[in-house]
This record gives C-alpha cells, structure tokens and sequence, in this order.
C-alpha cells in the first residue's frame, strides 16, 4: 500500500502563541477507514484543515497522494483537491433555492466539465447514496439524513480518492447518523480512503483504526 497522507513534525500556531497542533506525525495508507477523535479544541479539526490542503502548517511537511502541499501554490492545491480530495461537514451547505441534482453537479464548477455532464455525474453519484428517487427535490423538502447524503453525493461526484467527513452525524439524529455511518462504509468498501473527525467515541469505535488527539499532540493510535 502506498500513503495517501503523510503528516511529518506538523504544527499549527495561531496569532496570540495558541499551539493547535504540536509536531505531529501521521501516515494513512490508501484504502484507510479511520477516525481522528478528540473533544473540542483538541487540534482535530486544524488537522482536517491542513490534511484537506485548506491551511498550511506553521512548520512541518503535509503530503497528499505523494504531493508535497507546503512546494505548491495556490492554483496547484486548488487543483489537488478538485482531483483528491472530497469534503463532507456537519453543516450541509446546500443552497436552498437548488434542487438535489445541481447542488450536487455545482460541486464540479470547477472540474472544466459541461453542464450536461456535471449533472449526470450529479445523478450517478446521488444514485450511489441511495437518493436518486429525490434528485429534483430541494433541501427544505428533504430530511437532515437525506440532506447530509445529498453532501455526500456532492463530495464523491468527482471521484476523489480521499473522503474527509468534519462531524459528519453532529447535526442528524441517532438513526440518520448510523445510516450516514454506513454510507461511509461503502464508499470505504469501493475503495475510497475515508477519514471522519468526530468528538463521538461510539462513532471513533465502529471504525478500525482510531486516532486520539488531545490538546494538538496525539495521544493514541
């Protein structure tokens, strides 16, 4: 297996000296399902930034499917994450005025695909989710579970290999959270490298890898 992420001495440092990561390490191998648990302010959720190329660290290497994030600019890494790299938060990020099918397809603005094709990528990936039924509905018309699958279909529409889930069930119910959980899964099983930040260690002990960080140091893996 080769990594898809590899986080060498990595550390974050806030203006006011807060220490948000503190020189760590970490590698996930391509095909991972893992989870990074911590409570709030533990540095969990700046590893998501730096690891999602959205921030870069004050010191230390972030490398992504072999790419060296720190030696690019910002084209480059805005490139990198259209390829690699799929988001899903625990706010939906919907727009509410659009249905199903186009939140997902705008998701591929960026791709340099026609329109015709973004939404066909947008109904092959609600598919995926089992959503295809509710393509032309507009968020307020469907459920927290369904809305939060919706964002999933949008960040696995173009494919990426790595699917970075920032509290993915924080905003759903205990039944629409497990069914999330489970979509997780089976993207996982179709060969995406998954990675969830979560403060839940019900959800972290499904998983089978588990990283534990505490005040920006990680503590167990």
């Amino acid at each position: 297996m080769s990594a898809v992420i590899e986080l060498e001495r990595v550390s974050k440092r806030y203006p006011g000296g807060v220490h948000a990561l503190r020189e760590v390490d970490l590698v996930v191998e391509t095909g991972e399902l893992l989870a990074i648990v911590g409570p709030s302010g533990s540095g969990k959720s700046t590893m998501l930034q730096l690891i999602g190329t959205l921030d870069r660290p004050t010191s230390g290497t972030v490398r992504i499917a072999g790419h060296d994030a720190g030696r690019l600019d910002d084209r480059q890494l805005s490139a990198l994450r259209a390829q690699r790299i799929g988001f899903v938060f625990q706010q939906f990020h919907l727009a509410p005025g659009v249905n199903a099918r186009d939140n997902v397809a705008d998701g591929l603005l960026y791709s340099g695909l026609s329109l015709p094709e973004r939404r066909r990528r947008a109904d092959r990936a609600l598919d995926r989710v089992g959503l295809a039924h509710r393509a032309d509905h507009l968020p307020h018309q469907l459920s927290g579970g369904e809305r939060q699958r919706v964002a999933v279909a949008r960040a696995v529409a173009g494919e990426p290999s790595l699917l970075l889930a920032d509290e993915p069930t924080g905003n759903l119910d205990s039944v629409a959270g497990a069914a999330v959980m489970s979509l997780l899964g089976d993207l996982h099983d179709d060969g995406t490298t998954v990675l969830v930040i979560t403060h839940d260690r019900e959800i972290a002990r499904a998983l089978p890898r588990r990283v534990w960080i505490r005040d920006g140091v990680i503590g167990h893996d």
